[in-house]
């Protein structure tokens, strides 16, 4: 008998490139796969913070670079992208969320919104499909939130709601050529920048009341999902989403 071998999580010899990769869920994205094996292209617009990011990478035996990019000027990506060389995995963690009662919504927060959240997500992701030799990965870190609705998260549902979209109608066209696109949704994952809704003590009742775990997400919980999606262990897996929401959209 011959039996079956699970594929590789590794990721040697590949080349990532992690989009908002200074701090937070983009970070820990570019951790695990350069953990995994991959060289890992990290960017962000705060030069400052992505520097101390790649140091501290490379300071731990992980290989990376780092570049200050805005995913939302065309050029810049299309020139990066020309400059860096043809990358394997996309793993695009740069976004916005500015919240606010529908019936009050400012029409420059949606179109900030959705011109990082959509559009850029949108043109960042056929650049880069444009560019890939083979195949590759592509991820979008989308939410919990791109499945469910939530009080004063119109904008920001709608964005993701789209980025789920498009990720199933991407997957359909460029599947023939081996390129697998698919999201992680996460639940609120404790960051520097989610710590003011966690210390809200009703906000965070309101979470715990949806997680049907008994404690709150953390980076460390999204990055095995990457890793995961980003290898040949889900070389079938393509067109749909990873909910690390600790049973938020279960019911």
């Amino acid at each position: 008998m011959t039996l079956p071998r699970t594929p590789s999580f590794r990721l040697d010899g590949k080349r990532a490139l992690v989009t908002g990769a200074s701090r937070g869920i983009g970070l820990g994205c570019a951790v695990a796969l350069a953990e995994a094996g991959a060289h890992v292209v990290t960017v962000a617009r705060g030069a400052g913070a992505l520097a101390e990011a790649v140091a501290a990478m490379t300071a731990a035996g992980l290989s990376a670079e780092g570049h200050a990019l805005d995913v939302t000027d065309r050029a810049a990506v299309a020139a990066l992208l020309d400059a860096v060389g043809p990358v394997d995995i996309l793993c695009n963690s740069a976004g916005l969320a500015r919240h606010s009662p529908a019936l009050q919504t400012a029409e420059a927060d949606y179109d900030a919104v959705m011109e990082i959240n959509v559009k850029a997500a949108y043109f960042l992701a056929q650049a880069v499909a444009a560019r890939m030799e083979g195949g590759g990965a592509i991820l979008q870190v989308s939410s919990q939130m791109g499945h469910v609705g939530g009080i004063d998260r119109a904008v920001y549902c709608a964005s993701k709601h789209a980025l789920e979209g498009m990720t199933k109608a991407m997957a359909i066209e460029w599947g023939p050529r081996a390129i697998r696109v698919n999201t992680i949704c996460p639940t609120f994952v404790m960051t520097e920048l989610s710590k003011p809704t966690f210390a809200d003590p009703e906000k965070r009742a309101w979470i715990m009341s949806k997680i049907k775990l008994p404690r709150v997400a953390e980076v460390e919980d999204i990055m095995g999902a990457v890793v995961f999606l980003a290898s040949d262990a889900a070389a079938m897996v393509t067109g749909t989403a990873l909910l690390i929401d600790g049973g938020w959209t279960a019911g």
